[in-house]
């Protein structure tokens, strides 16, 4: 192969970077306001009282129209049986012909497993109509932000906003953009800050007034803000941290919003997960909405108990007292063991979900604790077995494990969670054990 001099290089990468910039502006241009209709039962004025998800929205698929091929299906650049990233199979049996994707898994009865990909406007929006259906009050829509720079994948991330937006706008239910850190080299929050003035220029996030499914609380836009003080050697830093929630809550013509933090669990006592800094809690209380991340972090109902009386109950007091709100995270159980290539040290269904019991009794115990709001992790995500949407408990077999279980049906967490926002709204009482459902 012959060699290119470095004048030639130079203008070769010259042209691509110019290539690029072009398109990425294409992209922005595209990015609109919302010009769609409004379901009347839309009520995005407080985060009390609800129950939020996180959308990831990030799979995608070759020929789904992204452009970025598979993506967050594949373990090593491969999706087939023996190798592949996600321990839970997508239930798409709803899902019409041009929302299914062909892969090469199998059912015990040799029929072809497809799956989605969360490029597909119409998947999305049919996701908002389980939330509406199941009484699902909206979801934090991720938005990573190193994902923010290419053109394509700039298009996908502002795709899956503009469809999340819609959805929620259709079928009643709620929005809010949460952006996280993670990947971000230090002075990175910068790339994070030029991405908020983007969205509110060209889509007019949280200042739309035909949009009116964007959460506020407080009378003010929410903006979460995923990533801040964990001690698992993240290159940015916690200057970087507090210059952007300074940009977020005082900007004179950006900020203006409520800014809710996901932080690390022992955030309090700046234990185990969390960075040893004099100056982490005066960064913290810049925002306005603390909320631990606490995926993980216990695996019996029995541990959430103790969990809710060492930590949440001591952590919603300090809140209190400094004039914050609390934000904590719920999760039906976890499972990354395709992720990590079926490592034994990484064993299949981790933390089993136990029918759903494992679920409910965080929601109670955080009810009881005097939580009055809830995150639910998470709607979609497949990859580390959290998801609460429909799931197949018959997935494919073979070489790959999916975490199933086949007494329930697919939409057994989609409809506890809904009861879960009932609890937390005190519509029904509290209970040690699921609440019956009817048939």
């Amino acid at each position: 192969m012959r060699r290119l001099g470095s004048i030639s290089l130079v203008v070769i990468l010259a042209g691509a970077a110019a290539a690029q910039q072009q398109s990425r502006e294409t992209v922005i241009v595209e990015m609109k306001p919302y010009e769609g209709p409004t379901n009347p039962a839309v009520d995005p004025s407080t985060l009390t009282g609800k129950v939020m998800s996180g959308y990831q929205g990030w799979f995608t698929a070759e020929g789904d129209g992204a452009g970025m091929g598979w993506r967050h299906y594949t373990n090593r650049g491969q999706f087939r049986p023996g190798q592949c990233n996600i321990d839970l199979w997508p239930d798409v049996s709803e899902l019409d012909a041009d929302e299914k994707i062909t892969t090469p898994f199998k059912f015990a009865d040799g029929s072809p497993a497809f799956v989605f990909s969360s490029h597909n406007k119409k998947t999305v929006l049919r996701h908002f109509q389980w939330m509406k259906d199941y009484g699902l009050d909206g979801v934090f829509v991720q938005r990573f932000v190193v994902e923010t720079q290419g053109a394509a994948p700039l298009a996908h991330c502002n795709a899956v906003m503009a469809n999340c937006r819609e959805g929620a706008n259709l079928h009643g239910c709620c929005y809010a953009a949460m952006y996280d850190l993670s990947g971000l080299r230090r002075g990175g929050t910068d790339r994070c800050i030029e991405d908020w003035k983007l969205l509110v220029d060209r889509m007019k996030l949280g200042r739309d007034d035909q949009d009116k499914a964007y959460l506020r609380h407080n009378r003010k836009p929410v903006v979460a803000v995923w990533g801040i003080g964990f001690n698992d050697g993240r290159a940015y830093t916690l200057a970087d941290c507090d210059r952007l929630i300074e940009f977020l809550k005082n900007d004179p013509t950006y900020g203006g919003n409520t800014v809710m933090i996901g932080i690390p669990t022992y955030w309090r006592t700046q234990q185990r997960d969390t960075i040893t800094n004099a100056e982490l809690h005066m960064t913290l209380l810049k925002a306005d909405i603390f909320s631990p991340w606490l995926v993980g972090r216990f695996g019996t109902p029995q541990a959430v108990a103790r969990h809710a009386r060492e930590q949440v109950q001591p952590d919603i007091a300090w809140c209190k007292e400094h004039q914050k709100e609390y934000l904590p995270v719920v999760f039906p159980g976890f499972s990354w063991h395709n992720m990590h290539n079926q490592n034994p040290r990484n064993p299949f269904d981790q933390i089993p979900r136990l029918k759903g019991e494992f679920l409910w009794r965080q929601f109670t115990e955080y009810k009881a604790a005097g939580a009055t709001m809830i995150y639910q992790a998470m709607f979609d995500e497949l990859d580390e077995g959290t998801a609460i949407f429909k799931t197949s408990q018959t997935p494919p077999v073979g070489e790959s494990r999916f975490v199933a279980d086949a007494e329930l049906p697919s939409d057994h967490y989609l409809w506890l969670v809904g009861q879960g926002g009932k609890l937390l709204r005190g519509e029904i009482p509290p209970s040690e054990t699921i609440p019956k459902r009817a048939q």
